[in-house]
């Protein structure tokens, strides 16, 4: 029987048997490892947009995630691997959507008519746990911009190549989907990245909970 066939006839037990497979939990590592790579490598590295508070926690929060996933890929089909992968992966969408609906709002008060007094950044980050992620890999978490400011800063006596200039002038007035016209800033996109996550992951673990514990009741 194909997969649309079993979805068709039983999706809550189609669902749970897809997360035996390492699949989907590979695609949430390769996601969220994928779009941490990018905000380092590309934008803050390539581009210096330099990341501000809440973006290192939104990294972190990606991280956890992608640990949950590895976690999960070890063994889908073992309740414990299972279990910690999704403690991970709820958790870290959890949190993630707290710090992107924080630095959404800090963008919508920096970029208001009245951005005097506005709080909540910090170059000195307090990560979960105690972690000390800012010292031990300071260029990855260590902030070093402003929240709600994500416009590339260069450095002077830089020489841009053809690439870097483009998108340089591209996100001059900082990140959005659609730069020219300012259409969802950083914010926004990983709120929707988080939620869309978070419903999967809850959806593949009720679907779980169901065919293991009531199903044959």
């Amino acid at each position: 029987m194909s997969i649309c066939q079993d979805f068709k006839s039983s999706p809550i037990c189609a669902i749970s048997k897809w997360q035996d497979q390492r699949f989907l939990w590979g695609l949430m590592v390769v996601a969220m490892l994928g779009l941490v790579i990018l905000a380092h490598s590309f934008f803050q590295n390539y581009l210096y947009m330099l990341p501000c508070e809440q973006c290192v926690y939104i990294r972190f929060s990606m991280l956890v995630m992608a640990l949950g996933g590895l976690v999960a890929i070890i063994n889908p089909k073992n309740v414990v691997c299972k279990i910690i992968g999704y403690v991970f992966g709820i958790y870290g969408a959890i949190i993630g959507i707290m710090y992107s609906v924080k630095l959404h709002g800090i963008h919508e008060a920096v970029h208001g008519d009245d951005p005097f007094g506005v709080q909540g950044c910090s170059t000195d980050p307090n990560f979960p746990f105690g972690l000390p992620l800012a010292e031990w890999a300071p260029d990855w978490f260590k902030p070093t911009g402003d929240c709600g400011y994500d416009a590339p800063i260069v450095p002077e006596g830089v020489e841009l190549d053809a690439i870097q200039k483009f998108f340089t002038e591209f996100y001059a007035d900082g990140w959005y989907l659609i730069p020219s016209a300012k259409f969802m800033d950083m914010a926004q996109c990983t709120l929707i990245a988080y939620v869309l996550s978070l419903a999967l992951l809850v959806i593949m673990l009720g679907s779980w909970l169901y065919t293991k514990f009531c199903k044959n009741k």
